[in-house]
């Protein structure tokens, strides 16, 4: 392994999936450029991940490798103990059921090298499937993009699963994702949408991650997330409310979350610290019968998984 200076960090969160993240490795193993290093976040797994690593990725010594185990918290702390650890300039996660296109660290260095600047967050690109086809729409032909704007649907008919690659100094002003305990479903797209309040991405339209849909994944069942991660939910739909110049229906939309996530949390008096207290307040009966729905459909056991796969 050559020794060069590293600008970028892969960073891999991972719970009992040692048979995906070979595939990972595999696919970092094939890259055109090996200027970077892959941190590896294992949250706790009880499968032989940790033997996978020590015997056998760590000692091919193909480029730079880090590995540390942690208690399990959920994928959103993996991000936390990823951004405390990374000392690189730019930094990008792909978890352990997806992987690299082969020429992408190549692509991110020489785009960064090229357009990268202090004014913007990073970079964000489209997603492919297995079969090398985007996941959704390319982004809009424009040099920079705001996630927030991406989000609340101001560009109509642009949809789909995304990569950001992120400057690591924003990344550890906005962190740590907040925790709450017994609960381990909290989006880290958190983090990247608090950046958003003050900085845009740069636009790339190249696939740079191909994204493996599992059935036992983090998207799966949303209806389960809401109920098992009230509190989460909440604080997400807080960060969602506080944005500024966002279509009607987007506000709407969130203030029923938000009382939903309220009384699915038995703190219904949370309804009053919204950021829009008021709609909230007018708004949270239809807050309360989503959260009806929810408990009726985790009793009956059928929260289903049709939902699309949310990427960060």
């Amino acid at each position: 392994m050559k020794n060069v200076e590293i600008k970028l960090t892969v960073f891999t969160p991972t719970y009992n999936r040692a048979d995906l993240l070979m595939r990972g490795y595999e696919a970092l193993k094939r890259q055109t450029c090996k200027d970077f290093e892959w941190l590896i976040v294992d949250d706790g797994s009880t499968d032989n991940t940790e033997e996978l690593v020590q015997k056998k990725i760590l000692p091919e010594n193909e480029f730079k490798v880090r590995y540390i185990k942690k208690a399990n918290g959920g994928l959103h702390t993996g991000y936390n103990t990823a951004i405390e650890n990374i000392n690189t300039e730019l930094c990008t996660c792909v978890d352990s059921d997806d992987y690299l296109a082969d020429d992408a660290v190549e692509k991110i260095l020489a785009f960064w090298e090229e357009y990268g600047l202090d004014k913007v967050a990073g970079i964000v690109a489209p997603n492919c499937d297995l079969d090398g086809k985007v996941i959704g729409t390319f982004l809009p032909n424009q040099k920079t993009i705001n996630l927030i704007d991406l989000m609340a649907g101001k560009y109509k008919g642009i949809y789909g699963d995304r990569i950001n690659i992120v400057r690591t100094d924003l990344y550890k002003e906005v962190a740590p994702v907040p925790t709450f305990e017994g609960e381990k479903f909290f989006n880290p797209h958190w983090l990247h949408l608090k950046i958003c309040q003050k900085y845009d991405f740069l636009v790339c339209n190249d696939c740079l991650r191909v994204v493996d849909y599992q059935p036992a994944g983090m998207s799966n069942s949303m209806l389960r997330q809401y109920y098992n991660s009230p509190n989460s939910f909440r604080e997400i739909r807080r960060l969602y409310l506080q944005f500024k110049n966002v279509p009607l229906k987007f506000v709407v939309k969130n203030c029923i979350h938000f009382s939903s996530s309220c009384f699915l949390a038995k703190k219904a008096k949370g309804i009053f610290k919204s950021p829009r207290p008021v709609l909230t307040f007018l708004l949270c009966p239809f807050g309360f019968a989503l959260s009806r729905y929810i408990k009726s459909k985790i009793k009956k056991g059928q929260a289903n998984s049709s939902f699309t796969k949310v990427k960060d």
